[in-house]
């Protein structure tokens, strides 16, 4: 079984997390990721052409500055609570936010040692509809 850790170092990451998101700073985000982080998303594959996961800074680099450059309108933050066990954290931004429609995620992230290590994005239908449309390059 799985120790039970306290929240608090997964509610710093996700804060700072978060704020780089926010803010479009690749170089905040990086900062959150652990040196050999592994990122696994749809948008690997449709921003750098790349099948499977990123790993470590050098390929984490480039695409969140491609990322914080090329974020969608549709792209919203509303999100309800996360779920933790003090190392997972798992939420949702649901389709319908709290300003209409939004793009659709699940997000996990393991984290250790106040970093990210591992992190997977699960998109719902809206967020691939646009992906399909290259509308994540407004």
């Amino acid at each position: 079984m799985t120790e039970v850790r306290d929240r608090t170092t997964v509610d710093d990451v996700i804060e700072r997390w978060e704020a780089a998101l926010g803010n479009h700073d690749a170089a905040g985000l990086l900062a959150t990721y652990a040196e050999d982080a592994v990122l696994e998303s749809p948008l690997v594959l449709h921003v750098t052409g790349r099948r499977g996961p990123l790993r470590g800074h050098a390929e984490l680099r480039p695409f969140f500055e491609q990322i914080v450059t090329r974020t969608p309108t549709l792209r919203g933050f509303h999100r309800g609570v996360y779920f933790t066990d003090g190392r997972r954290a798992i939420w949702e931004y649901p389709r319908e936010g709290a300003e209409g429609e939004q793009m659709d995620f699940v997000e996990v992230m393991e984290i250790e040692q106040h970093l990210i290590q591992r992190h997977r994005v699960y998109w719902g239908w809206r967020g691939v509809e646009l992906m399909m449309k290259n509308e994540y390059y407004r």
